[in-house]
């Protein structure tokens, strides 16, 4: 499928998609909030794809927040489909997604952009990459995801703090903080994100996919995670991969994964 609006390339196993709209700063419009929905659907149920790295085009911006021009003159009932559509569409798809999504920031991810790499599993952030939430400046507020998961990386004190302010943030104070798991030089950015994804390929896609239910499962509000963890590790015995596992470290040969 070709998409308007962004690249996907799928080398060993990863995929590499690429959010292509540098004059826009990678902006996110609702057209690239479509693309990116249908893209990730296909990607999650393609067996030979093992993780998914998600960047922006050009060397300034990872995605530089939303398309405001397209919501200027809505009213609250617009705004709250605005909303609502983007956490189902795409933000609540990336975070539920079973193969791991690892987040290249490359730049400026603000905004919806800050959100989308929150809601990947994994970030690594180039040197020269400022993160944040500016949408108080502009009279609204963060509304897709930004408001619930920021705190839960950063904490509630500090997740204030960016929210209320507005201000961005460094990349490496966004590691000091937890908001990204490493700062790398931009030249170096994607290969330390496909050596990552690489590690993560070598091992079991269903352990894998179980082990993303558990860790979501823990920061949703009436859930018990441990019940859930303990569900999902009793399916995993039912996988192929259990058993190719087991009887591999019995051998003591290396597990060729199917997945299944």
């Amino acid at each position: 499928m070709e998409f308007k609006n962004l690249v996907l390339k799928v080398e060993n196993g990863i995929a590499l998609l690429t959010i292509n709209r540098p004059d826009k700063l990678n902006a996110l419009n609702i057209e690239t909030i479509e693309e990116l929905s249908h893209c990730l659907h296909g990607i999650n149920h393609h067996a030979d794809i093992k993780a998914l790295i998600i960047t922006g085009a050009g060397e300034k911006a990872f995605v530089a927040g939303a398309d405001i021009s397209e919501f200027a003159d809505f009213g609250m009932d617009q705004g709250r489909k605005l909303s609502a559509d983007g956490h189902v569409k795409l933000f609540d798809r990336i975070e539920a997604m079973s193969k791991p999504v690892i987040a290249a920031i490359n730049g400026f991810a603000l905004g919806g952009g800050l959100e989308l790499a929150m809601a990947a599993h994994i970030r690594i952030a180039s040197d020269n990459a400022k993160l944040g939430l500016p949408e108080v400046s502009l009279g609204v507020i963060p509304g897709y995801g930004g408001t619930q998961r920021l705190p839960q990386l950063v904490g509630k004190g500090r997740a204030a703090e960016m929210i209320f302010t507005a201000q961005m943030i460094a990349a490496a104070d966004a590691e000091k903080f937890g908001l990204v798991n490493k700062v790398v030089s931009q030249a170096d950015l994607l290969n330390v994100c496909i050596e990552l994804a690489g590690k993560i390929a070598k091992n079991s896609p269903a352990a894998i996919k179980h082990a993303i239910v558990s860790l979501n499962a823990g920061f949703k509000d009436g859930v018990n995670g441990y019940h859930v963890e303990i569900d999902e590790f009793g399916k995993c015995f039912l996988s192929e991969d259990f058993k190719e596992g087991t009887t591999a470290f019995m051998e003591k040969r290396k597990p060729s994964f199917t997945g299944k």
